[in-house]
């Protein structure tokens, strides 16, 4: 298995799509319960195929993660061959940005000297979809980007 398996609700959810996995390898839905039954773990083989197909499509379609934590956010926009990275730190204990509090504490002090911006950008690996996928084990989220161009456009607008 290249990611990892799809929890039973995320299974659930895509119901309708497993079972079109499951038609394209001619398995019905009589002979799905009679593998189940008999064969476990030729089930649990289907089961990480298909999770690993659904991951492989998510994460290539994927152009934006976001992960936060009590003192930093970091916003990734996945280009064709790098991901550029801004990273925005409070450097005050007592806010914790993960908190609605501590969120509007930073919206209304973006250009507070606690607030640090920083950029990078790095090339992936030889297997870029691993490296998004490894952002997302460390508790980052797929995104529209809308908190990225946000804060590009702040960053470029404060340099000007």
């Amino acid at each position: 298995m290249k990611y990892q398996r799809l929890s039973k609700e995320q299974l659930e959810e895509l119901h309708v799509e497993f079972i079109n996995f499951l038609a394209t390898q001619s398995i019905t839905a009589d002979e799905w319960s009679a593998i189940k039954e008999s064969k476990p773990e030729v089930a649990e083989e289907e089961i990480d195929v298909f999770s690993d197909l659904v991951w492989e499509k998510a994460l290539t379609n994927a152009k934006y993660l976001e992960h936060f934590s009590s003192d930093q956010i970091h916003l990734f926009e996945l280009a064709e061959d790098q991901m550029y990275l801004i990273a925005v730190k409070v450097n005050n204990e007592a806010i914790d940005i993960t908190t609605k509090e501590g969120y509007q504490w930073l919206q209304n002090n973006l250009l507070n000297d606690e607030v640090v911006f920083y950029n990078a950008s790095k090339e992936y690996s030889t297997d870029k979809n691993i490296d998004k996928f490894a952002l997302i084990q460390q508790g980052a989220n797929i995104t529209q980007g809308d908190l990225y161009r946000y804060f590009a456009k702040l960053i470029k607008d404060k340099e000007v």
